[in-house]
């Protein structure tokens, strides 16, 4: 699944080149990609604005329209591709025709992606957006913060991590890499750490994304920004699907936390 760095990286391609065009109308092919409104009031709303900016909350997209916010949650294998009227791919399930007859067409095989058309004004009231943590380079993410939501939490730190309501952006691959660098066991109960360990989670929670981010995020299976477009921060990776710890030569150990595939080196992280 896209995370925070993959997620600015999609957005960053697709600012060169929709930013001031118009959304003449939108196809929709499969429905249960629509969570809000209506597949019906989604095609009708959208009509004829036009895109003024695409940013990123979290790991959804927001493109900035006229009167509405389009939210865009990729999930498992969603992309986006520009296209010039070519015959539809099976796996091609919303399309948004723009104004100089090219296509914006949403591609998602397994069909897990989600749209929300919001209007301006509700925007900060209604999910996905009120429920989602601070983000990683938000000044308000500080030890005591971490502290305060992590005080009744005894699940384990690794799954703790993944809770976009606390910090959003954070997905499994992160999530291993700055446990590695923060020399904390997976395993180890969110409400035990200490705010030595919660400052170095957020220290390296901003040095692994931000170092992602430069890099166009971590091409792993079927992540791609847009056709052709890889990151390469998956060059960089210390401990995900990695077999030799980098830092002591001891064997990575791969476990599941959370019905997710976790690695971690039981030299450097101990319990």
């Amino acid at each position: 699944m896209p995370e925070k760095p993959e997620v600015i990286t999609v957005v960053n391609v697709l600012k060169k080149k929709l930013i001031g065009k118009k959304k003449k109308k939108a196809l929709v092919f499969w429905d249960n990609i629509i969570s809000y409104p209506s597949v019906e009031e989604f095609k009708e709303n959208i009509k004829n604005q036009t895109i003024h900016a695409i940013t990123s909350r979290g790991k959804w997209i927001v493109f900035t329209l006229d009167k509405d916010y389009l939210l865009v949650h990729l999930r498992m294998e969603g992309r986006f591709f520009f296209r010039h009227q070519e015959p539809r791919n099976k796996h091609e399930h919303v399309i948004f025709t723009l104004e100089d007859e090219e296509e914006l067409r949403y591609h998602d095989t397994r069909k897990f992606g989600k749209m929300s058309l919001i209007p301006k004004t509700k925007l900060e009231n209604m999910d996905p957006i009120k429920s989602l943590g601070y983000e990683y380079d938000d000044e308000r993410l500080t030890a005591s913060y971490l502290k305060e939501k992590f005080k009744n939490k005894k699940i384990p730190i690794k799954t703790a991590l993944l809770d976009q309501s606390i910090i959003a952006g954070i997905g499994n691959i992160y999530d291993d890499e700055i446990l590695f660098l923060s020399h904390i066991h997976p395993l180890t109960q969110a409400c035990r750490l200490s705010n030595k360990k919660l400052e170095a989670i957020i220290d390296h929670t901003r040095a692994v994304l931000g170092k992602a981010i430069g890099l166009g995020g971590t091409t792993i299976k079927s992540y791609e920004s847009a056709e052709g477009v890889h990151g390469r921060f998956q060059n960089e990776l210390l401990v995900h699907t990695k077999t030799e710890c980098p830092v002591c030569g001891g064997v990575i150990k791969k476990i599941k936390v959370g019905g997710r595939g976790t690695y971690y080196c039981p030299n450097c992280q101990k319990r």
